[in-house]
């Protein structure tokens, strides 16, 4: 299958099931906001390296959670008992995805998580599109995530630790709130053991995507969820 180049000045994307086999849909475009909420609502990300070009993604198939589904090991159990780490939301969004940026990953020699996605995705959060997680120890951040929530879906981006568990602390308290907010779905874009571990489990892109055809529909709910729009 081709791999479709965007203009910048033409905001449309090919159809996702237009991707090549490991998910590349196209290439090019922009970050605008504009551009990132129409790629999520469809079920395409942004991925790829400094030195390449914007790269839009829709992988199948789609690892995803369901909020009822979420498993929570008895290793964590204590975590929550004990009250370890404190949980706050779009508190430091800033400081969250720039630690993400930073966490060294397994396999990569580079970060994705470029000073354009960077800038794009502050922005996002400012317009109230994306949002972080944050998980404190004491006045000490040591852990968190960030996304973006549209409708009834939230289309988790990168999460990091600092201390033990952090980042499962700060997932759990948010998949857990998400599931009181009636939320439906929690993407996460990619299959890994740590998600797998906590209830994420394989989705066909053609189900993925008649789930957001669905959520299109709702409103975007924007805002900011330190103020209490969440």
């Amino acid at each position: 299958m081709p791999v479709y180049w965007l203009p910048e000045d033409e905001l449309r994307f090919p159809h996702p099931n237009e991707s090549s086999p490991d998910g590349l849909l196209a290439v090019g475009g922009d970050l605008s906001p504009e551009r990132l909420l129409l790629a999520y609502s469809w079920g395409i990300f942004p991925w790829y390296s400094a030195d390449d070009p914007i790269l839009w993604w829709s992988p199948d198939p789609r690892f995803v959670l369901f909020p009822n589904d979420l498993k929570v090991s008895k290793s964590m159990r204590p975590y929550f008992n004990q009250q370890k780490y404190r949980v706050t939301y779009d508190t430091s969004f800033s400081e969250v995805i720039k630690a993400c940026s930073a966490i060294p990953r397994d396999g990569q020699v580079s970060t994705w998580i470029t000073p354009e996605m960077i800038q794009a995705y502050e922005l996002l959060h400012k317009l109230g599109y994306a949002h972080s997680v944050e998980v404190w120890q004491d006045d000490m951040l040591v852990g968190g995530l960030y996304g973006i929530a549209m409708g009834k879906v939230f289309f988790g981006e990168s999460m990091f630790a600092k201390a033990t568990n952090a980042s499962k602390f700060g997932f759990i308290t948010l998949v857990r709130d998400l599931k009181g907010k009636g939320y439906q779905l929690v993407d996460c874009q990619q299959e890994t053991r740590h998600l797998a571990s906590m209830g994420a489990q394989r989705m066909k892109r053609s189900e993925f995507l008649e789930r957001l055809e669905k959520n299109r529909t709702l409103p975007l709910s924007a805002g900011n969820w330190k103020e209490g729009v969440f």
